[in-house]
Order: C-alpha cells, then sequence, then structure tokens
C-alpha cells in the first residue's frame, strides 16, 4: 500500500501497488472458487442438509468480505479514517457488491447478516490470539519497542448496515429499487454506527485486550496523530458532497452485486 491517488476533494487515499494488488486478486480468486463450490452444494442440497450446506455458503461469503476488508484496510479500518468522506467512499465500492451478491442465491433467512457477523467474528478471533505472543521487532527502523504481536484494526460494523439490507432484500421487488434502498440505507448507518464509534475506538476507553486501541506496527513513530482524526474533510458541504459520492457508489455496486447473485443462484455445479 505505497501509492497515492489525490481525490476530486484534495484528500489522499491509499492505493495498491502492482504486487500487492496482484497478490490480493490471487487470494481473491481462490475464495470465489472455495465460494462457488459451498454455493454449488447448497443449491443441489435436499431439505435435510440445504441449511447445513448454507451457512457453509454463508461461512465462504464472510471469508471473501474479510479479504475485501483486508484490500480497503489502508483506507477504511483505522478509527482514525471514519471522520474522514474517503473512508466511507472506500467501503462503498466493494462491501454492498460483495453482500448484496452472496446473500441473494443463499437460503439462510438473514443472509448478509450471518456473511457481516462471520466477517466479524474472524477479525475479533485474530484481534484477541495475536495479542497473546509475546514479539519483538528485529528488522530495523523500529520507532515502536513492540513486546507482543500486533492486532488488526477492530472489524468495522458492517451487521448494521447488513441487517438493513436483508430487510430491502425481502420487501422491495425491482432490482434498480432495491440497489438504490441499498446504497443509501449502507452509507447512512455507515455514517450512523462509525462516526461515533470511531471517537470511541481513538479514546483511552478502548485501549485494551478487547477492542485493541492504540495499537502500531513496530516500524510507526509514536505522535499525537495517533489519536486525531485522518484525512477530515476541509468544509461541511465537502463533507457532503463526498457522502453523496459514496452513496451513489454503493447503489451501482449493489445492483452490479445483485446482478452477479442472479446468475450465482443459478450455480449448480
Amino acid at each position: 500500500f505505497d501509492n497515492w491517488w489525490h481525490n476530486a476533494y484534495g484528500l489522499d487515499v491509499k492505493i495498491l501497488s502492482p504486487p500487492h494488488a496482484v497478490l490480493a486478486m490471487g487470494m481473491i480468486a481462490i475464495q470465489v472458487g472455495a465460494l462457488l463450490l459451498a454455493l454449488a452444494g447448497q443449491n443441489r442440497a435436499n431439505a435435510e442438509t440445504q441449511q447445513r450446506l448454507s451457512l457453509m455458503y454463508a461461512a465462504a461469503a464472510g471469508i471473501m468480505l474479510t479479504m475485501q476488508a483486508t484490500v480497503l484496510m489502508e483506507n477504511a479500518a483505522f478509527a482514525n479514517q471514519m471522520h474522514s468522506p474517503v473512508f466511507y467512499q472506500m467501503t462503498a465500492i466493494g462491501m454492498p457488491m460483495i453482500l448484496a451478491a452472496t446473500s441473494r442465491p443463499s437460503h439462510l433467512r438473514w443472509p448478509a447478516t450471518t456473511t457481516a457477523a462471520i466477517y466479524t467474528g474472524i477479525v475479533l478471533v485474530m484481534i484477541w490470539i495475536l495479542q497473546l505472543f509475546p514479539a519483538t521487532a528485529k528488522l530495523a527502523p523500529i520507532y515502536n519497542p513492540v513486546t507482543h504481536m500486533v492486532a488488526p484494526p477492530f472489524p468495522l460494523l458492517l451487521v448494521v448496515p447488513a441487517v438493513a439490507m436483508d430487510l430491502i432484500m425481502r420487501r422491495v421487488r425491482n432490482d434498480w429499487t432495491r440497489a438504490a434502498f441499498i446504497g443509501v440505507s449502507f452509507v447512512l448507518l455507515m455514517v450512523a454506527t462509525h462516526w461515533w464509534w470511531g471517537e470511541f475506538l481513538l479514546s483511552p476507553a478502548a485501549r485494551n485486550a478487547v477492542f485493541a486501541g492504540d495499537q502500531w506496527d513496530y516500524n510507526i513513530r509514536p505522535g499525537a496523530w495517533q489519536h486525531q482524526f485522518w484525512n477530515v474533510a476541509p468544509s461541511v458541504s465537502a463533507m457532503a458532497f463526498g457522502l453523496l459520492l459514496a452513496i451513489v457508489t454503493a447503489t451501482l455496486t449493489s445492483r452490479f452485486g445483485l446482478w452477479i447473485g442472479a446468475g450465482m443462484a443459478r450455480v449448480q455445479r
């Protein structure tokens, strides 16, 4: 994650360098294969085994969502980013698409919610386990003398917009209307949950083993920036315009996800 893209608001966005992008695409491609295998098993299953295979499919979708969150980590993971329009734009790119695409062919009652909950569980397990292992840096430069494995940031609260997505999928029939509702609800609920959640994660109350607040790599220079919000929009109008772009993005990616999901529902082998 060592390249920068200067967006329309004058805010900086990190993007994947070519080697990292290739690695990420390869990992995601492997998971797509696993996802399709689980989906085919679900679609062929009888009534006795369908629930179990549907949960396996949701688990594969949850791993896919975790990979997407990892790809976006530089711009959409740290609490410091949750007052920036970039955070909501970046999450709008892939998260609604994956949730819509994987939940549409699922036979679970709450497919998007289940997928988001599995993603949350995966990241929480990593956070709580990694901190148990002592570790010290051996490669200079070492600016932050860590003593244990560094945990990833606390998972995004994707369960909240996922619940709204499941409700929309049940009650709205037209795909473009669905996509519009999903796009608006996704961004607004992300703002409603993460704006204040980010403030909590930057506070001393989150600096413990449960929330893993204020944990940084060994090559990061400690400073006041650790407890500040980054890349904040220069004005209210810039923030509003950024969120509007995020809503448009989430709507379009949701529609694309619904189209993919319609094809996935026919997978048999």
